[in-house]
């Protein structure tokens, strides 16, 4: 088959997210968890998320953006959610994906996906960003806020990064701010609201 060491290769290049560390700790706290991991996870929460909340999803939409989303981390590395450079990541990341889409072995529509997934307003694009924010906060949640405290982050930050969940999901921002609170009171986040 003349395409098959196209897509070969293509899948290599995939697995380069394999090798992007994040700055979040998995469960345990032993090691940083890396972006394909995170992706996968991703993947997982939004068919979990999608079945619980029984509303009329596109699944593979919304799987195929969770699949997406990272990708291009593998050319511009992990940005913390935290970091002011955020802005300029994003950039990089989309010429990466730009790049990747040319692959001989792509069949693949990724700069359609991955742009829906960085500006979309469909459900599926709102959903995948509310679970993008609540997996790096329950693995902080679960490890002490191990990333927190490492980052120097504050209660305004974690606040301000979850601020855009109220409007979609009020009783997932619910759960947050109730969490955000105990983070701080457990000196995992700077009180900085004084």
């Amino acid at each position: 088959m003349a395409t098959q060491p196209n897509i070969i290769d293509f899948l290599w290049q995939l697995d380069a997210l394999k090798a992007v560390e994040r700055r979040s700790y998995i469960q345990g706290g032993a090691r940083l968890e890396n972006s394909a991991e995170h992706s996968w996870h991703l993947a997982m929460a939004c068919w979990a998320f999608a079945e619980h909340l029984q509303d009329d999803f596109d699944l593979l939409k919304l799987l195929q953006l969770a699949l997406v989303h990272d990708i291009g981390e593998i050319g511009a590395g992990d940005t913390f959610l935290y970091d002011s450079a955020r802005r300029e990541a994003h950039a990089q990341e989309r010429n990466y994906i730009a790049t990747l889409a040319e692959h001989p072995g792509c069949t693949l529509p990724l700069l359609t996906t991955w742009d829906e997934q960085e500006h979309g307003r469909s459900k599926e694009a709102q959903l995948l960003k509310v679970l993008d924010r609540l997996l790096p906060f329950l693995l902080n949640m679960q490890s002490g806020g191990q990333a927190w405290i490492d980052n120097g982050v504050k209660r305004s930050q974690v606040k301000a990064a979850h601020a855009f969940v109220a409007e979609d999901y009020p009783e997932i921002y619910a759960w947050f701010s109730k969490n955000v609170e105990q983070a701080v009171a457990q000196g995992w986040l700077i009180d900085d609201s004084v």
